[in-house]
């Protein structure tokens, strides 16, 4: 495919999740083509609420906070980032592309192009941007359900895509939190699509699986099938929500109610175990409190929790198409029981609770579901995305790690005027263009020649005509 330009991956990769309720910052290097952990960040999330950025300078500050970390162990320097974004502002569309096959033989050009159609086809809202165009089923001519059509022989391709798109505003609110740490976005990765990378295996995207990530604040839904996303739901519930129930029910500050939850959180009630918890306004005066009321507490919100999570997926559409059930990852599924809890909740489904898949050099402390979203963006940026797409900084992204850039005629256009511009403003040459050409030269040397020659302002532009009638020749010579 024209314009194909292969990953750069003998630099380090900076990956920073922002979440609810902890900003996560890992840098990794690839060696045969696997990642290796070489440093690690974690702070403390400020100027968030509800998956979205409410406060640009604290958030900035949370950024640089655990970046700083990151690079202190790494010692390495960076200036861009993959940056995972919560579900909160998207909207997801699915849409539909058909193209020609000029060849007969269907290469990456026409697999760019039925995506881009389908991409075009779209009713996109003006104030979203794109962020991912995940294809979910290719045809060629009659055959459908084709898994990789390139190579294939065809007069038609056909693509059936999903489109993740967020609030423009929320984007550039993102983008202003990371540049006043420092620092360029280089990615934009969906954190439900970014979790689904770094605990799922084959087996469950080929029979179809639900991945659920409960977080401190905020829970992020996505359905596979096959080889993309088809599904993705965004749910303001979260383990937090357990600790201000907890403060409630107890008379207890909050920061004591998470110590609680974290020590003795549990769905059992077996326990009549007596603790002692601070009241609130007078910490000094202690109360007895017995583990049995914890337990129920966290029971009644956790199983409210599963509920409505149950319902998103029941909204989906796409419930009896999940052969592999529901994988749940994020703190929250560390409560002692909540899987029991889901397995009733979900119907009996299959329910799996997963970490994050190792890593060379991972952190013990990183083998935790609470980091699947920072080590998905490693294993994304690595090449362990779908196997075709478009990226946030509308790029055609393979698993094979090459991408090819998208508007190619645009920005060739561009290119272009830039030159023109530059030869307008550079010191006049007056040689004439074809003396100085390099006669049987290639037409990159000639091009690079040419960039070089400028010919004097003359009144009536006969000049700047001349220029590009020899231009045209010189490229079709050579």
């Amino acid at each position: 495919m024209d314009n194909q330009a292969k990953l750069d991956f003998s630099k380090p990769i900076l990956a920073i999740d922002i979440g609810s309720t902890k900003t996560c910052a890992l840098i990794a290097e690839v060696k045969g083509g696997e990642p290796h952990i070489t440093g690690t960040g974690i702070s403390k999330s400020n100027g968030l609420k509800k998956g979205a950025i409410t406060n640009i300078e604290l958030a900035s500050k949370s950024i640089k906070s655990a970046v700083s970390d990151a690079k202190r162990i790494a010692g390495v320097e960076f200036g861009e980032a993959v940056v995972s974004i919560s579900g909160a502002y998207t909207k997801s569309i699915n849409s539909h592309g058909i193209v020609n096959v000029p060849n007969g033989e269907i290469t990456l050009k026409e697999i760019n192009r039925a995506i881009q159609t389908a991409l075009y086809n779209a009713n996109i809202p003006s104030e979203y941007e794109t962020i991912h165009v995940l294809p979910y089923d290719f045809k060629v001519d009659e055959q459908d359900f084709i898994e990789d059509p390139i190579d294939m022989s065809g007069n038609r391709l056909e693509v059936s895509v999903h489109i993740v798109t967020v609030q423009k505003s929320s984007l550039e609110n993102l983008r202003k939190a990371v540049k006043l740490a420092g620092l360029e976005i280089s990615n934009i990765v969906l954190s439900a699509y970014a979790s689904s990378i770094a605990v799922l295996n084959r087996d469950e995207k080929e029979l179809g699986v639900a991945v659920i990530d409960i977080g401190g604040a905020t829970s992020n839904l996505a359905v596979h099938l096959g080889n993309s996303i088809r599904y993705n739901d965004f749910l303001a519930v979260g383990s937090n929500h357990i600790t201000n129930d907890l403060s409630m029910a107890l008379h207890t500050p909050i920061r004591d109610a998470e110590q609680v939850k974290l020590e003795y959180g549990s769905l059992h009630s077996g326990s009549s175990a007596i603790i002692e918890l601070p009241t609130v306004g007078n910490e000094a005066e202690k109360q007895e409190v017995s583990l049995e009321i914890v337990s129920s507490v966290i029971y009644a919100r956790a199983e409210e929790t599963l509920m409505i999570l149950a319902k998103s997926l029941e909204k989906s559409g796409f419930k009896n198409q999940i052969g592999a059930g529901v994988v749940f990852t994020g703190g929250m599924t560390k409560l002692e029981g909540l899987r029991d809890l889901a397995v009733s909740i979900f119907d009996n489904m299959p329910v799996r609770f997963a970490k994050p898949k190792d890593m060379d050099g991972l952190f013990e402390n990183l083998k935790d579901p609470s980091c699947s979203t920072v080590i998905g963006l490693v294993l994304y940026s690595s090449g362990k995305n779908a196997l075709y797409e478009i990226d946030s900084s509308k790029r055609l992204r393979l698993k094979e790690n090459v991408t090819a850039p998208l508007g190619a005629m645009e920005k060739q256009k561009e290119e272009d005027e830039k030159k023109s511009a530059e030869l307008d403003a550079a010191p006049r040459s007056h040689k004439a263009p074809e003396k100085l050409l390099q006669a049987g030269g290639s037409k990159e040397a000639n091009k690079k020649l040419l960039e070089h020659i400028d010919l004097p302002d003359r009144s009536g532009g006969g000049i700047k005509a001349y220029f590009v009638r020899f231009w045209r020749w010189a490229t079709q010579l050579f």
